[in-house]
């Protein structure tokens, strides 16, 4: 599967206008930005464009290629939330359920408030969060990099290195969350707590459920969190200028930091990523896979919840998960600042509801997220197209994943 490119003409794309892809992203590797990037798209079932540019790493000149992982960062959310819509799914849990009835450290979780001479203090939530508060950045619980809330430094880095996840998310129970549940949008530890929540659920670790619900039924042989050894030469090397781990790590400092950077740099993304720690897993973060994985991952949300026979998912939660949860008024006080103008936020990923306003070519109702290291994808039912952008550069400032959606969009001749 994803393997025998077809002729696009078959399923209404310019073969011509395809090859603009590969062009642009050409440039980029030429104007010495990006080390590689590889980019996927597939449209009615059939793989249409699927092109692999520059290295994996620049030292040794090894190139990109089917076979190559890529660390995917917040790219493994969308996975998460599928794997919890299962157990919803199975009558296991309700989205309107307190995260407290399955983790009571949380019972008696505080909030962060602060007046408007900068006091902080902390006071109960005025409802407790919940498990569709998780799935939707509106529990309370932020990253340490956030820059807009005092509960970001709050957090102890040292549970960051913790491998199993119900003692990470335990350790976030004695910090306040950042404002009351449901009132805002804000981008957090949430789908890791969830991941803990589905684990507890379901009776067996996140690994073992992931396996068993979403890797061996779609067969995505390629996907981990702990790569075996034999296979960690395929790991693309990271570029950038700081680990999104580092305790410093900020996005205004990453963006100083790559204005006065001359030429790429290799960074060590172990502390955020590793890729050889036993038990190592993340709701939020944390997998590392091919890109024809991730495909089938598309391709089976695409077919509203089937691939090959093998149903994850019933065609009425795909829809129930896609479309927007959060009120415009909450959107529009956080996510323009996020440029995130013209979606809305469905359960684990983005859902487009104005190309206009977001300003690139797509359709209402398609969706996808995006990954630390500049990974990127999306899904447009409407077109009944997908596609992936892959890369390995942490937090970069270009936006050679929007050139690829655009440059996609424009190939269509239907």
């Amino acid at each position: 599967m994803f393997k025998q490119i077809i002729d696009p003409k078959k399923v209404g794309l310019s073969n011509d206008r395809l090859n603009r892809i590969e062009v642009a992203m050409q440039k980029y590797i030429d104007d010495k930005l990006y080390a590689g990037i590889s980019t996927m798209v597939c449209r009615k079932g059939a793989l249409v464009h699927k092109s692999f540019v520059g290295y994996a790493d620049i030292a040794s000149r090894k190139k990109l290629g089917p076979a190559t992982l890529y660390r995917v960062y917040s790219m493994t959310k969308p996975i998460t939330a599928t794997l919890v819509m299962t157990l919803f799914e199975e009558g296991k849990l309700r989205l309107t359920d307190p995260i407290s009835d399955y983790l009571p450290e949380f019972k008696n979780i505080k909030v962060s408030e602060v007046d408007g001479e900068g006091n902080q203090t902390c006071v109960k939530p005025r409802r407790p969060p919940t498990i569709h508060d998780l799935l939707t950045h509106m529990a309370g619980f932020s990253y340490h990099f956030a820059e807009d809330t005092p509960v970001a430094k709050m957090y102890d880095m040292s549970s960051f290195e913790v491998d199993n996840l119900r003692s990470f998310v335990s350790a976030l129970s004695v910090v306040p969350l950042a404002f009351h549940p449901g009132t805002r949008w804000h981008y957090g530890l949430n789908i890791d707590v969830a991941a803990c929540i589905a684990e507890i659920v379901a009776d067996m670790s996140f690994q073992e459920l992931l396996n068993t619900r979403l890797l061996k039924p779609l067969e995505m042989n390629d996907t981990y969190f702990t790569v075996p050894y034999s296979e960690r030469s395929r790991i693309a090397t990271m570029y950038g200028v700081m680990d999104i781990g580092h305790s410093e790590f900020n996005s205004t400092k990453a963006e100083k930091m790559y204005s006065e950077q001359k030429h790429l740099q290799v960074v060590d993304p172990q502390k955020s990523s590793p890729c050889n720690r036993e038990g190592f897993a993340r709701g939020g973060h944390g997998l590392i896979m091919t890109l024809d994985d991730y495909a089938r991952f598309c391709q089976m949300l695409l077919n509203k919840g089937e691939l090959h026979g093998a149903r994850v998912l019933g065609r009425k939660t795909i829809a129930f998960m896609h479309e927007n949860h959060v009120s415009q008024a909450i959107l529009s006080a956080t996510w323009e600042l996020e440029q995130l103008q013209g979606y809305g936020q469905a359960l684990g990923s983005r859902v487009c509801m104005s190309p206009q306003a977001a300003q690139v070519m797509s359709s209402p109702g398609e969706y996808g997220w995006g990954g630390a290291a500049k990974t990127f994808y999306w899904i447009d039912p409407q077109e009944e197209m997908f596609g992936i952008f892959m890369t390995q550069k942490m937090a970069a400032v270009e936006k050679p994943d929007k050139d690829f959606m655009n440059l996609t969009y424009q190939a269509l001749i239907d």
